[in-house]
């Protein structure tokens, strides 16, 4: 039954403890957009299904209503009576459901938000479905998909109402780690080394539908001409389907994550406001929210900042991509992605993203400095310098519960990357900026260097404490 599943290990533990279950259960399933949430549950479950329906994007009630009820009729229900609302609809479900003799009944709702359009009264029907039906049983297990998390959130699993707490389990649905995507593309059937597979996922991300989309007789450059320059590609408007089907007002959501997509380190809220000309109050709060629950975006503080003062950074690989080569090009040439390998244009692209690949991967880092279950924050940082001396960046601070803290420098690169004098200098300055601002007395520093190949030994290598390679964000740590 699962031998179609690549990783999902964690989720697949929590799906038979549901399925096993000596109670009904309800259970919330969010993730973004193509991140393969249908995908886990009817692979999971398979023949187990017994009702699923999906809604239509855009669809209206009446639509929602006609698919739903020819849904019953697909699983053999004769239906004799008018359906005119969802209370209507979801009577017929109780009627078919405690018609069926099996043990475990699950009830499959995908794209759920889509279901609820306005005046509907979807919501209120669901909780009556589950409070005066579901919740008195002990065979029926209620599953609930959908890509617009914040929906998910705000109207099911955070509900102040008839649904209060009725949600018994919430799986949340991420993309692919680096292992994972290996694991996928091996399967298959490609040779992509780790290299090509690390530019693959700054690209594609580890969204599966994406991987999916790639044909094996293709080289990697190949695949990414036709995919996202080719008007025949499947991800070649794939910007305006991602946000227009997740967000009502996605022209506003699109401004934001452009403006960010334009600083490497993201801005604060008030940047954010400037940059884009959205209006303070309310909605720039509701759109940072939303982009982060679905995955986009996420906050942080730089070191020595309130939690008030967060910067958001874009961390959709799709979403970079796109708003590095794509917005406002009018690229024609279907071999745009072979022709500037190699040029300053990739490497600045490349160097840029790679730095959100090791911030996805945080975990396996640790895991290499062996520190996997030691409590840590991570932090990047802006020093400025003292008078006339200039101020210096910081990629990556691993600050640790044991005292330590890693100073991560993150380096993209072809060759093993080469320390020279005045990079050595740059580096020991900035180690001293950062000692004389932030270290604490009982605190030890670590200069800890993630790179694709490795730092070249040479005179000014010494200066580095730890090295983290690109195959070890490849490692498993499930």
């Amino acid at each position: 039954m699962l031998t179609n599943i690549i990783g999902r290990e964690r989720e697949i533990k929590a799906l038979d403890e549901i399925y096993n279950s000596s109670k009904s259960e309800f259970v919330a399933v969010c993730g973004r957009r193509r991140v393969g949430k249908t995908f886990l549950i009817k692979e999971f479950f398979d023949e187990k299904i017994c009702f699923s329906v999906s809604g239509m994007i855009h669809g209206k009630t009446s639509a929602q209503l006609k698919i739903f009820v020819n849904r019953l009729r697909r699983y053999g229900m004769t239906i004799g009576r008018p359906v005119n609302d969802w209370i209507d609809a979801f009577d017929l479900l109780m009627d078919y459901l405690s018609s069926l003799s099996v043990q475990r009944k699950v009830v499959f709702f995908d794209e759920l938000p889509w279901l609820d359009t306005p005046r509907s009264n979807f919501i209120s029907a669901l909780e009556n479905f589950w409070n005066t039906f579901v919740s008195d049983r002990h065979d029926i297990v209620l599953i609930v998909c959908g890509s617009a998390t914040s929906w998910m959130f705000d109207k099911l699993i955070n509900n102040h109402g008839g649904l209060h707490n009725r949600i018994t389990r919430r799986i949340l649905l991420e993309p692919f780690n680096l292992h994972e995507t290996e694991q996928l593309l091996i399967t298959n059937g490609f040779n992509f080394s780790k290299y090509e597979i690390s530019e693959c996922y700054m690209v594609l991300g580890g969204i599966p539908y994406y991987l999916s989309l790639l044909k094996k007789e293709l080289t990697l450059s190949q695949n990414i001409n036709f995919l996202l320059f080719d008007t025949r590609g499947d991800l070649y408007s794939e910007i305006d389907n991602l946000y227009a089907s997740l967000f009502s007002n996605s022209d506003d959501y699109i401004k934001v994550v452009k403006a960010l997509s334009q600083n490497s380190l993201g801005l604060t809220r008030n940047e954010i406001l400037s940059e884009t000309g959205i209006k303070t109050g309310g909605t720039i709060s509701t759109i940072l929210k939303n982009l982060e629950t679905c995955g986009f975006i996420r906050s942080y503080r730089q070191i020595g900042n309130s939690l008030k003062d967060l910067n958001y950074q874009l961390t959709d690989f799709y979403t970079l991509f796109y708003f590095k080569f794509k917005n406002g090009l009018s690229i024609k040439d279907r071999r745009y992605w072979s022709e500037i390998q190699g040029t300053a244009e990739f490497y600045t692209w490349a160097g840029f993203t790679f730095e959100i690949l090791v911030l996805s991967h945080i975990q396996q880092i640790k895991q290499k400095l062996g520190i996997l279950g030691v409590i840590s924050e991570e932090f990047s940082c802006r020093i400025p310098g003292e008078v006339n001396e200039k101020g210096t960046q910081i990629d990556l601070i691993i600050s640790r519960k044991d005292n330590t803290v890693n100073l991560c420098e993150i380096k993209f690169s072809i060759n093993e990357f080469e320390i020279s004098a005045d990079y050595e200098k740059t580096l020991r300055n900035r180690i001293d900026l950062f000692r004389k601002k932030y270290l604490k007395r009982t605190q030890s520093l670590q200069l800890t260097f993630v790179t694709t190949f490795g730092v070249k030994k040479n005179l000014h290598s010494w200066v580095v404490n730890n090295e983290i390679l690109l195959e070890d964000l490849f490692k498993d740590i499930s």
